[in-house]
Order: structure tokens, then sequence, then C-alpha cells
């Protein structure tokens, strides 16, 4: 299987462009998606707190899956079980199921409670996704796991460790979902187990119920040997999300060899028999946590997305993939170093792809140039000509018009960016990203502007 991740824990695109997006992903060689809601999610009744303001409908819900369907993707919701719940413990009504009282990363799993909360997340998404015939638990980067209170007394009780503590809530979550749901296979990330020595990973028995997924995001790496029992593995590697939590641009070559060091270890895989490969996620994050700020949006790392799905689908990168790529997204050319694709492009998005390139490349340093280089400005219109309202009209002139015009170019193409923003994403997002990378530099020349006139 070959899943795209949908994380959306930030930026989370409306139904209408998944409408445009998913056969797309399809006609490049996904079959699944994988999608993270967290808070995107309809809860209801007393979870209904945890609630976007933007969340998905029922009725959302029902679409998605049904254009799934009619696309041949198969549909895997995603649920955090364990760590990464700051959307749930952010509130102050479950603060006393948090691991460390201070940080709202990581459940803390000696609380009944805690249980009694997941099986009723667990439940309600279920209830929505009666087709699925995967769940996956997360349960990645449990920060402060064992630093706790009860945790600390649980392993002097039972002289156990972290180990210990994060395989019992990991069987409790598994019995919950096996006894409830028959038939149901579930997936979890692997970088906690890899802390855990294979004997203990055997005695806990739960490999018999869980598919462990091997997650490496780096260009060059080499997959240690995934033994532990483990019948069936997955892999994980990334298309965009992973180079830094404020990258706005998906660096190519970087995902690409990424994919390339997947294909070697699969090509490795039949000597480790009897362990079977059961597929591939291309993650797509979206920001590092609840709390971090957005990455590479999705329209952006569509090229991205192709060139990897290309590569797995074809086991290596050729000039003649390479050039159906360019086809299927409507480019002339790719640069993999410069990380850049010329041409107008016609997949879902692409206005966004390029409008996002434009402010990268010319926003920050257009502004700046003007600022910083036009010696009328430094020498006849200083922050202290500005504070006391004086300067002499002769060598503002000189300025005035070259600001004004840039000035309004970039409120125009702004406005024409924030229209395609809005119609792929909901206010809070393009509020977001405009906040974070236009506004910061776009501010300083309206406040220019607004002195001068």
């Amino acid at each position: 299987m070959r899943l795209v991740h949908l994380d959306l824990k930030g930026a989370a695109p409306r139904v209408s462009y998944l409408e445009q997006i998913f056969p797309l992903l399809s006609q490049l060689g996904a079959n699944g998606i994988l999608i993270e809601y967290e808070d995107m999610f309809p809860f209801k009744g007393e979870l209904e707190l945890l609630r976007s303001p933007y969340a998905y409908s029922d009725e959302d819900i029902e679409r998605i899956q049904q254009l799934a369907e009619l696309h041949k993707l198969e549909v895997i919701p995603l649920v955090q079980t364990f760590g990464h719940v700051e959307f749930i413990l952010k509130h102050e009504k479950y603060h006393h199921l948090r691991e460390v009282e201070r940080f709202p990363n990581s459940f803390n799993p000696h609380i009944p409670d805690t249980l009694a909360l997941l099986r009723s997340i667990l439940s309600q998404v279920m209830e929505k996704h009666r087709r699925s015939s995967w769940i996956h638990i997360g349960a990645d980067e449990v920060f402060h796991l064992g630093e706790g209170m009860d945790s600390k007394n649980w392993m002097s009780r039972n002289k156990g460790d972290t180990g210990t503590i994060y395989l019992k809530h990991i069987k409790e979550v598994l019995g919950f979902l096996t006894t409830q749901y028959w038939g149901l296979r579930v997936l979890m990330w692997d970088d906690m187990l890899r802390k855990i020595s294979v004997g203990a990973l055997r005695e806990s028995g739960i490999a018999k119920r869980v598919s462990p997924v091997v997650w490496f995001y780096a260009p060059d790496f080499e997959a240690e040997q995934i033994e532990s029992g483990f019948g069936a593995v997955w892999f994980a590697s990334a298309f965009k999300g992973t180079t830094g939590p404020t990258q706005t641009w998906p660096p190519l070559g970087y995902h690409l060899k990424n994919h390339l060091s997947w294909l070697k270890v699969m090509e490795a895989l039949p000597r480790l028999a009897p362990l079977r490969l059961q597929g591939i996620v291309l993650t797509g994050w979206q920001r590092y946590d609840h709390y971090s700020v957005l990455c590479e949006l999705l329209p952006v790392g569509v090229p991205s997305l192709a060139l990897c799905l290309q590569t797995l689908v074809n086991g290596g990168f050729t000039e003649e993939m390479k050039r159906k790529v360019l086809d299927t997204l409507g480019f002339q050319s790719m640069q993999l170093e410069q990380s850049t694709c010329e041409g107008r492009g016609v997949f879902p998005g692409a206005e966004i792809y390029h409008m996002v390139e434009q402010v990268n490349g010319h926003l920050k340093e257009s502004i700046l140039k003007v600022l910083e280089e036009e010696s009328a400005i430094k020498g006849w219109f200083s922050p202290y000509h500005r504070k006391h309202q004086f300067g002499n009209p002769r060598n503002m002139e000189s300025f005035g018009s070259k600001v004004l015009k840039l000035h309004e170019d970039w409120e125009n193409f702004v406005h024409d960016l924030r229209t395609h923003l809005e119609r792929v994403y909901f206010p809070d997002t393009v509020e977001e990203w405009m906040e974070e990378n236009v506004n910061p530099y776009l501010d300083q020349l309206r406040d220019l502007v607004r002195d001068y006139r």
C-alpha cells in the first residue's frame, strides 16, 4: 500500500480541494490516505470542546470517504493515543490527565480516566469510519514518559522501566480496539519501540496485534535490522514537513533521496524473511506539533509528492519518469537542486504554488532593498524623522513614487494570493499564513507609506 498522509493539525484543506486532489493522488500511484484529523474531527457530546471552530462536519467526513472510494483510495484514520495529544491536554478539563503537569504533550497512562477518554475518542472516530479496515494509533514521541509522580511510583513498586509502562498502555489501547472492532488492523509509529529490548517486545505479545511503521525522513539512512518478532512492517518516508518547523518550500532533492534510500531498504528486506512489507506512508507534516507554526502548504508540496510517489511506483528515478511527472503536473522542466519547476502548472492549487514561490523569492528581498539601500530614506526619512513627522519634501519626493508603486504592486499581489488561499483553506489558516510569511515584511512597507503620506 502507498498511503499519502494528510496532516490536519494545521492548514486542513476544504473538502472541495480534496475533491480535486484525490484523483491526482490516485493517478500518481497512491492507493490510500492516512488522515490525521486531530481537532478537525466533528467530536460530539462531552468531547465537543476538542473541535476546532472549522472542524469538518459529519457530512464532510462521509464525503471524504466517498471521494476516496471513488478514486480507489483506502482511508485509514490516525488517532494519537499517547504522545502528541496537545489538542486534548491543552483544555483545562483534561489537565489532570497529563504525565507531567506543566506539559500538554503526553497522557498519564496510570489514571483510569485516560483510557476511558481514549475509548470514547476512538469509538467516535471508528463510528464514522465503518468502511476502514485499518486504524493508526500514533504513539510516537511520548515526551516526558516516566517523569510524572505516578510513573515514578509505579516503576519503583513494579521494578519496571519506561518501556514497560509504554507497552502496558499500548496493550490496553490494542485490547480495546481488537475486542470492540473485530478484524480491524492496527498501525503505530515505531520510534518508542526502538528503545525497548527485543525480549521485552516479544514478551509483550503486541507483535500479533499491531504493525510498526518505521519512519526515517533523512536523505541517507540505514534502517537498522527490523527484528523483534513483528510479522509485518510498514515504512514511512516524507514529501514535506520534515526539514524545519518554519519551512515554506520543500527541497525536492532531499525528499527524492529519502525515497531512494527506502527503495534500497525494500530491496534488502527479503533477506529479513519472514518479515513482510505491507505498505509505505508518505508523510506530509503540516506542523511539528499542535503549537508550532505551519510548514509547507499542501499545494506547494504537490510536485515533491508527485516525484516521490512515482519514484516508489517505478522502483527508482529516471528521466522518463520525471517527464511523466512534469506532464501530469503541467510543467516544462524541473530543477532538483534548486527545488523549482518551470511552467504554468495545471494541478489543483498551482496558483498557490507559484504565488508562494514569489513570496519566498521576492517579497522580503524587494522590501528590504528599498528600506536598506535607498539613501534618501536612510538620510531624510529615518525613524527619527518619522517619529517627529518632519522631512525635506525635495528628498522625500525622490523615493516616493518608487515606494508607492512597490507598495501597490505587493498589495494587489497579496489580495490575489488571499483569494486563492481562501478557496482551499479556512479563514484561520489564511490568517496564520499571512501573519507568518507576508506581514512581517509588508507591514514595514505599509508603515513607511503611511508615514510618507
